[in-house]
C-alpha cells in the first residue's frame, strides 16, 4: 500500500513501489491528462510536479515520489495564468503534448519569473510537439511572463442534462430540449481543427454563435462518407474543402425548419422571424420562443426541398477567427484520446511483432509470462504474439518474458544499401509515362547546355506522439470500437472481418487522435483488438510502445528522381525530363506549373519489401523537394535570381505567382546578409492551395545547418478559420523541417533499428526557426490546409544553404561535409 499527495488530496494505493508514477495516476487514479508517448523519458509529454519541480512521470517510481506533493495537468487548474495563455495564444494542435508542454513551461516561470532565453529552450527542448505548435507555445510562454492573460475560454458544452431529449433537425444537426444545438463532425479530429472548422459551416448558416454548440463524432455510417473520396475518412486536407456545400446546406435546412415550426405556433409569416442563440423572435411583435421549445416540433417539419446559402460578404463568423471549441479540454487535461478510453472490465495487451519484415513465428513458450501476476491469456494472432493482463505494465513485463522464436524470412539481410540499389536500378529504366508536351527528347539532345542531377529522400516514421491502440468488445449485440482513427469505414470494416460480423454490427466510437498524419489511416490496430476480445470474450485495448510504433510503421517510403533540363543561351529552360523511382505513394503529386515547352514525367514503380502508407503530404512532401531544388538549380545555372526565375516562369499560373511574391516581399530577399548566411525560396501547389516559403539559414564552421527564420505564404481560397489555417501552416512547415533536417528510417538486417526519439529525432523547441505566415486572399472557394506547406520546407532550407555554402544538396536529411556525412553526399552543380 502506497500513500501519495496528489493535487492536494490523500490517496492510498494498492500498487508496488516500482510501479512508475505514469501508469498509478493514469490506471490508478484516472487522471489521464498525463501522457504516455514513450516510456523512456525521450519526449517529455508525461512531465508532472514533485514539489513545484518538473519530472518525467514516466521516469518516476511511487518509492521515488515518497513524501513530496504530485502536481498534474488536473491540479493544475483552468485559471492558471500558463493555462489561460495557452488558450489565448491557440497553443494546441492534436494537443497530446500540451500537458507536459504547459508543465514544464509553468514550473519554469515559478521557479524563474523571467527566465533567459536559454532557460526557456533548454526547459522546453525536454517536451516534444510532433504537430509543430512551437511558435504558439513561445508567444504563450512570453504572454504568461508578461502577465498579459485575457479571461479563460469556457469549456465545451457539457452534454444534455439528464430529462433532456434531442430531436435530429437532418443528419448533421441535433437540437436538445434545453436549446442547445449538436452539430455531428463526421471527420476526425487530429490537431488540423476540422470539429471547429466544420461547426463554424453550419453555425454560420444556423445563425448561432460557435460557441453556443455541442459537437459529437459521426458513427461509421454511410451518410457520413467524405463528399470528395466517398469513404468516410479524413484525409488529403479535405475537411472543410469537402463539406464547404454540404454542412452550410444542414445548418440552414435546420434553420428553416425553427422558423417553420415557430411560424406555425404563431399563425404568421416565417420569413418574419428570426433565429438568436437562445430562441426565435418574432419581430413584428416582440413574441419569443426558446429552442427547446421548438425541437421536436421543427424536428417533425419536411426537409426544405432547397436553401438559399449566404453570399461571402454576409458572413458572420466564417472568415473570422475564431477560437478551436475543443482547446479548453485539451489543456486542462479532459479530452478523451483513444489510450484514455475506459470500459468496465477492460483488459490491456500488449503484441509482440516479427522484428524483420516478412518473418513469421517459429515457436514460444508462454509459460514465464503466464506465471506473472495479472496476465490473463497469451494468444497467437495475425500480426504476432498478444499478451492479455490487467495493466499494461503486467503486459509488457510478460511479453519481455516470452520464449519466443522467429523465422526471419526472406528479408532477414535487408538493408538500407539495398533499398538505395533497387532505387537506383529503377531510376536507371524507362517509367511509365505520366505527362508529356512537346519533344523533349529531341530538345535535350541537341542542346548546347543540359543539366543533370539525381535527387534521394529515405523512408519516414510518422512519429505520432500517441502511440497506435484500440479497444475493442465483441459481445452478443455486435462490436464496439473505440479508436483514434482517420477512417471509420476502414475500421468497421476490418473490426467486421475480424469478429465475423456484418458491418451493421459494428460500431466505431471515435476518439480523439493524438496525431495522425496518415497512420492512423491504417487499421492493423484495431484488428488486433477485435481478434483479441473475441477470443477472451471481454473488452481489449490493444496499446503499442513507442519502439512498436517505430519499428512497425507504415512508412513513407523511400525514393529517388532524376532529373535533365536544356537551357537557353539565356539561360530559361527550354525542355525538363523527370523520372521518379520508388513505391507507388512517393510517384504521385510531381507539380511543375513553371513555363517549359517540352516537358516528360515517367513513374518507375520499384516493389519494396518495407511497408509504406500515407505520410502528411503524401508524395508531394517528396516531389516538392525534388521539383524546387532542381528548379533552383536551374536558376543558377541560367544566371538568373531564384526567385525572379520563378516568377518569370508563373506567368499563367497568377495564384502561385502571388504567393512567391509576397513571400519574397515579406522577407526582404535581396537584402544582403553576411558571411555563413543564405536565403532560399520555393514554392508549390497541392491540396487545392498554393504555398510559398522563404527560410533564411546559419552554417557553422563544422557543418550544421540552423534555420534562423522563414516566411510562409498561403492561397488556400477563403480561410474558414484563419488561425487555424496559420496554426496548419506553420505546423506544416515544422514537420517539413523535421523532416528536411533530421528524419530518416534505418534499416539493417531486415529490421528498423530505431527504439525511440533519441534515435529517431525530430524537431524540437529550440530548433523552430522564427515563423511569419500570412493569408493571401484570392476570394475562392476553400481548398486544403493541413498538408499543403510540408512540401516547401525542404527546398526552401536545400536553397537557402547553397546560398550560404555553394554545395548544392540533393540527398534528405541535408548534411553537409563536415556534419557527420560523406563529402560525396553533398555535390556543386
Amino acid at each position: 500500500m502506497m500513500e501519495l499527495a496528489i493535487n492536494g488530496r490523500r490517496h492510498r494505493l494498492r500498487l508496488e513501489p516500482q510501479t512508475p508514477l505514469l501508469w498509478a495516476l493514469r490506471d490508478a487514479l484516472g487522471l489521464k491528462g498525463t501522457k504516455y508517448g514513450c516510456g523512456v523519458g525521450a519526449c517529455g509529454i508525461c512531465v508532472v510536479w514533485l514539489d513545484g519541480t518538473p519530472v518525467k512521470a514516466c521516469q518516476v517510481t511511487l518509492a521515488d515520489v515518497g513524501t513530496r506533493a504530485v502536481t498534474t495537468l488536473e491540479g493544475l487548474g483552468s485559471e492558471h495564468p500558463v493555462v489561460r495563455a495557452w488558450i489565448a495564444e491557440q497553443v494546441p494542435q492534436c494537443g497530446y503534448c500540451q500537458g507536459g508542454q504547459i508543465m514544464t513551461a509553468a514550473a519554469l516561470l515559478a521557479r524563474h519569473p523571467r527566465p533567459s532565453p536559454q532557460e526557456v529552450a533548454a526547459a522546453l527542448n525536454e517536451v516534444l510537439c510532433r504537430c509543430g505548435t512551437y511558435p504558439r507555445i513561445r508567444r504563450a510562454f512570453e504572454r504568461a511572463a508578461q502577465g498579459e492573460l485575457p479571461t479563460a475560454a469556457p469549456a465545451a458544452l457539457s452534454p444534455p442534462p439528464p430529462g433532456s431529449r434531442e430531436f435530429p433537425l437532418n443528419d448533421f444537426v441535433r437540437l436538445s430540449t434545453d436549446g442547445v444545438f449538436t452539430v455531428v463532425i463526421n471527420h476526425s479530429e487530429m490537431g488540423q481543427g476540422a470539429l471547429t472548422g466544420l461547426a463554424l459551416l453550419v453555425a454560420e448558416e444556423l445563425g448561432v454563435a460557435p460557441s453556443a454548440l455541442r459537437t459529437e463524432f459521426a458513427p461509421a455510417q454511410a451518410r457520413y462518407k467524405n463528399p470528395m473520396w466517398n469513404v468516410q475518412l479524413t484525409g488529403g486536407s479535405s475537411s472543410i474543402r469537402g463539406e464547404w456545400q454540404r454542412l452550410r446546406r444542414a445548418g440552414a435546412e435546420a434553420r428553416q425548419k425553427l422558423l417553420a415550426a415557430a411560424a406555425k405556433r404563431w399563425r404568421v409569416k416565417a420569413r418574419e422571424c428570426r433565429l438568436y442563440d437562445d430562441g426565435i423572435i418574432h419581430e413584428p411583435t416582440g413574441r419569443h420562443f426558446p429552442l427547446g421549445v421548438l425541437a421536436q416540433a421543427a424536428a417533425q417539419e419536411r426537409q426544405p426541398g432547397r436553401v438559399t446559402l449566404k453570399p461571402s460578404a454576409a458572413f458572420h463568423f466564417i472568415g473570422r477567427p475564431t477560437p478551436r471549441l475543443d482547446i479548453p479540454d485539451m489543456v486542462t487535461g479532459r479530452t478523451v484520446y483513444g489510450i484514455d478510453v475506459e470500459v468496465p472490465g477492460k483488459l490491456v495487451a500488449v503484441v509482440a511483432r516479427p522484428p524483420v519484415f516478412g518473418g513469421r513465428l517459429q515457436r514460444v513458450d508462454p509459460s514465464r509470462a503466464l506465471a506473472i501476476p495479472g496476465v490473463a491469456r497469451v494468444l497467437e494472432i495475425g500480426s504476432g504474439v498478444a499478451v492479455v493482463a490487467q495493466t499494461f505494465l503486467q503486459a509488457l513485463q510478460a511479453r519481455e518474458a516470452l520464449d519466443i522464436a522467429w523465422a526471419p524470412g526472406p528479408h532477414a539481410a535487408l538493408s538500407n544499401d539495398d533499398i538505395e540499389a533497387a532505387l537506383e536500378e529503377g531510376l536507371a529504366r524507362p517509367g511509365k509515362v505520366a505527362r508529356a508536351r512537346g519533344r523533349p527528347k529531341g530538345v535535350l539532345a541537341r542542346a548546347e547546355r543540359v543539366l543533370e542531377a539525381v535527387y534521394a529522400t529515405p523512408y519516414l516514421a510518422h512519429g505520432t506522439l500517441e502511440p497506435m491502440n484500440c479497444t475493442a468488445h465483441v459481445h452478443g449485440d455486435g462490436c464496439d470500437v473505440w479508436v483514434g482513427t482517420q477512417s471509420q469505414e476502414d475500421a468497421q470494416k476490418a473490426a467486421a472481418e475480424a469478429a465475423g460480423l456484418p458491418r451493421s454490427r459494428v460500431r466505431v466510437h471515435t476518439a480523439f487522435l493524438g496525431g495522425g498524419f496518415g497512420r492512423r489511416l491504417e487499421t492493423d490496430f484495431v484488428v488486433e483488438a477485435v481478434a483479441l476480445s473475441k477470443a477472451l470474450g471481454a473488452p481489449v485495448q490493444v496499446l503499442w510502445t513507442r519502439a512498436d510504433d517505430l519499428q512497425h510503421d507504415v512508412y513513407r517510403p523511400a525514393h529517388r528522381a532524376r532529373l535533365q533540363a536544356a537551357l537557353d543561351r539565356k539561360g530559361w529552360p527550354e525542355a525538363l525530363f523527370v523520372r521518379v523511382a520508388g513505391p507507388a505513394l512517393a510517384l504521385d503529386m510531381v507539380e511543375v506549373p513553371y513555363a517549359i515547352p517540352h516537358y516528360r514525367e515517367e513513374h518507375a514503380e520499384v516493389v519494396l519489401p518495407v511497408p509504406s502508407g500515407a505520410w502528411r503530404a503524401v508524395g508531394a512532401s517528396q516531389n516538392g523537394f525534388v521539383v524546387e531544388g532542381f528548379i533552383d538549380e536551374l536558376a543558377h545555372a541560367g544566371g538568373h535570381d531564384p526567385f525572379e526565375f520563378r516568377r518569370a516562369l508563373l506567368a499563367t499560373h497568377p495564384r502561385q505567382r502571388a504567393v512567391l511574391e509576397r513571400a519574397a516581399a515579406l522577407a526582404g530577399w535581396g537584402a544582403p546578409l553576411p558571411p555563413g548566411r543564405g536565403r532560399g525560396i520555393a514554392t508549390y501547389a497541392s491540396f487545392g492551395a498554393w504555398v510559398a516559403l522563404v527560410a533564411e539559414v546559419t552554417v557553422s564552421a563544422t557543418g550544421d545547418i540552423r534555420v534562423e527564420s522563414a516566411v510562409g505564404v498561403i492561397d488556400c481560397g477563403l480561410a474558414v478559420n484563419p488561425d487555424s489555417v496559420r496554426a496548419q501552416v506553420e505546423g506544416g512547415i515544422a514537420m517539413g523541417l523535421s523532416a528536411a533536417l533530421k528524419e530518416e528510417v534505418r534499416i539493417e538486417g531486415g529490421r528498423v533499428t530505431q527504439a525511440t526519439f533519441r534515435d529517431y529525432p525530430i524537431l524540437t523547441f529550440s530548433e523552430m526557426p522564427a515563423l511569419q505566415v500570412e493569408i493571401v486572399e484570392s476570394g475562392e472557394p476553400p481548398g486544403g490546409v493541413g498538408e499543403a506547406a510540408v512540401p516547401v520546407a525542404a527546398p526552401a532550407v536545400a536553397s537557402a544553404v547553397f546560398a550560404a555554402t555553394g554545395v548544392r544538396l540533393r540527398r534528405l536529411p541535408l548534411r553537409l561535409p563536415g556534419a557527420g556525412f560523406s563529402p560525396g553526399q553533398a555535390r556543386r552543380p
